[in-house]
């Protein structure tokens, strides 16, 4: 989900998104390239994100990724989910 919504804010290269989680998440969340990469390869797979190659700000290549329409929907629908979810254990934590 994290990928997906820092791919809202636009197209970016691999060490774009992880720079992006960590800095939305006020440094909560580090993701390592060894579980950032497959998970883009998999997200692409499934038609969510697109890729294509570019040149990075220091003038090397990189894959830059974008969010599709089906990624802006799974986006949602994940929100949604983690919503519910983080809802109903806020209600057992504060049960008695």
């Amino acid at each position: 989900m994290l990928i997906l919504k820092s791919l809202v804010a636009g197209e970016m290269h691999g060490l774009g998104v992880s720079r992006r989680i960590q800095q939305i998440t006020g440094g909560t969340f580090v993701v390592k390239p060894g579980s950032l990469f497959p998970a883009l390869h998999r997200m692409e797979e499934e038609g969510w994100i697109s890729s294509f190659w570019g040149d990075s700000e220091n003038n090397r290549r990189a894959k830059y990724y974008r969010l599709t329409k089906a990624g802006r929907k799974q986006l949602e629908v994940e929100t949604k989910r983690w919503g519910r979810i983080s809802w109903a254990i806020a209600q057992a934590l504060e049960a008695s």
